[in-house]
This record gives C-alpha cells, structure tokens and sequence, in this order.
C-alpha cells in the first residue's frame, strides 16, 4: 500500500504544478477559474500556500511514509475547499474551482481513510440491493456525467455548442451505458451487493462483462465521459475522462485490488492472471 499511496501523492503534486502552470499560460484557463466580484490578487494569493501545502509535502510524502503530512494536506485540501464554496455562495460563480477543489478533498480523504471506503453490503435481498444499487447509479452519473461536465463546459467555452457527431455519439453513449448497467446487474444478483464500495458485494463477480475484463464499469464510465466529448467537441472534457482514467488506474486500482484479494484470495489472484484490466478477453 505505501507504493500506492506514494504514487497518489506524486500524481497530485504533479497535477498541481501543471494547474498553476496552465493558469499563468492560458487567459482563458485563468478567467474559467475566477469568482466574480473577487479580486484576482485574493486567487493568486493561493499560489505559496498551494505549492508548499499541498504540492510540496505532496511530493515529501511519495518519498517519505508519514501519516502526519497526509493530514496536514488534507487539511490544507478542507480549508481552501471550504473558501472556495463560500465564494462560489457569495459570488455566485467560481462554481469550476469549487468543484476542483472539492474533488481533491475527497481525493486526500480517500487516501488517508481508504480502508474506511471498503466494506461488504449488510443485505443478502436482490430488492433492496438492486433499489440502492439504482440510486448509487443516479448520483454517480448525475454528478459525472451531468454536472461536472456541465460546469467544465460552461467555465472553458463561451457559448457550448452541439458538435456533427451526435449519432455517433449518443450510439457510443448508449454502448458504454449498457455494460456499466450491466455490470451493476451482476453485482446485485450474483455478488449479493452493489457497485460501491462502501456497499460492495459478498462474493467474487467474474460473470457478465466481467468475463471479459476486470473492471467494466470503469470502462463504462470513461467510455460515457469521452462520448459526452465527442458530442460537444470538447476537448476539455476528454481531458477530464482521460485525467479520470489516469487517477483511475493508478490510484484507485491498486487499492480496491488489494482489497479484493484480502476478501478473495486465490480466486481472486486467478482470476486476475485469467482476465485483463482493460483489454477485452475474446475467448
């Protein structure tokens, strides 16, 4: 878990210093990430702040294993989080750096607390998995998929328009949403719990989409993100579902692999030589 988590906070130290640096390069990145009615010297103040904090004792951590400075840098996640929403209610704007900073707060809580994250569902009922597993499903996609986009949309593009490939787009669309239905549908009647992993199921789910590969529904939910792109011609939204499959597979991954192998075992680890991650199993 050190090796994991010391690439985490690698990945986050590294992420900060291109921010800054995109935002000192491009006008456009810069102005998407304002609060009206707040002056420009009250953002920039976060510079030595976040490079020291955050990003500094980000980069100490990958290198040293210290609980300490997991927690000195989830604190300075919470207190600039916690600014940021404030300006957004006081300026009604700001909405992108108040959801970026407040994706890196749930970042830093899942790597500190992360074995707080995993635990089996405490119902065997098909019904009442199958009802949280729909309203997990809602949030998730609501959230990623509608509002994040959103938000990202409307701060980065002055007037967001259809792009030419709305059928193949919606097509695509339709594709990735159905495996990750799909993939929920087996977790609820085979594994005896939901998709999430605070509700996660009983038993090992290796049928289905699972046949095919580890995690569909990651496939899934990136493949969506990117036909939500394709759809706008946004390039800054294919940025978000790649940057989400980067932090995906080399943070979240090794982690929830772990955990299933602690559950698993030798099941587990077979089933793991037997089936790629991402690269569709054919036979």
């Amino acid at each position: 878990m050190k090796n994991f988590k010391s690439t985490a906070y690698l990945i986050q130290a590294t992420i900060i210093l291109f921010w800054w640096l995109a935002l000192y390069t491009n006008d456009v990145f810069y102005n998407a990430f304002q609060f009206p009615n707040i002056e420009k010297t009250a953002f920039n103040s976060f510079l030595i702040p976040d490079f020291i904090v955050i990003a500094l004792l980000s980069l100490i951590r990958s290198y040293s294993n210290s609980k300490e400075l997991e927690f000195i840098i989830l604190g300075g996640f919470a207190f600039a989080s916690l600014y940021c929403l404030n300006a957004t209610i006081l300026s009604n704007g700001g909405y992108l750096a108040t959801t970026l900073m407040s994706l890196g707060l749930f970042y830093n809580l899942f790597l500190v607390y992360q074995d707080k994250f995993f635990r089996e569902s405490k119902s065997d009922s098909s019904l009442i998995n199958g009802l949280k597993t729909i309203i997990q499903i809602f949030c998730v996609w609501l959230i990623t998929l509608v509002i994040i986009p959103s938000i990202i949309l409307h701060s980065l593009t002055e007037n967001p328009i259809e792009g030419n490939h709305a059928f193949l787009s919606f097509t695509l669309f339709i594709g990735f949403s159905l495996i990750g239905l799909s993939s929920a549908f087996v977790f609820v009647t085979i594994g005896k719990g939901t998709p999430l992993p605070l509700d996660q199921t009983k038993k090992l789910v290796v049928s289905g989409p699972y046949k095919f590969v580890r995690n569909p529904m990651a496939v899934a939910g990136i493949g969506q993100g990117i036909c939500i792109s394709i759809y706008f011609e946004s390039i800054y939204i294919l940025a978000y579902s790649i940057l989400g499959a980067f932090i995906w597979h080399f943070v979240v991954r090794p982690i929830e692999e772990k955990n299933l192998l602690l559950r698993f075992g030798d099941e587990y680890s077979k089933y793991k030589k037997s089936v790629k991650c991402w690269i569709p199993k054919i036979k």
